[in-house]
């Protein structure tokens, strides 16, 4: 089992030239609750979880050994 914070644990922010980054780290009861989607979450669903962020960003990744962690981005103006 990953390792999980007892609260959800936001990453500071980081950028490309196309887009801007986020990690969201989910404690072990959210985690529960996705871990046998096996797919990216919609913003509906990540938010439904009690994850904040500005409207546009988008789960579009997971790194298997860490599922617990969301990877979001949002695409720039």
């Amino acid at each position: 089992m990953p390792r999980c914070p007892t609260d959800i644990v936001y990453s500071e922010k980081y950028k490309d030239a196309e887009f801007e980054y986020r990690h969201v780290i989910l404690p072990h009861e959210l985690y529960k609750k996705i871990q046998k989607i096996g797919r990216l979450l919609t913003e509906h669903e990540w938010r439904s979880l009690g994850v904040k962020g500005s409207p546009g960003w988008v789960h579009y990744d997971y790194y298997k050994p860490e599922p617990h962690i969301l990877m979001l981005r949002k695409k720039f103006n």
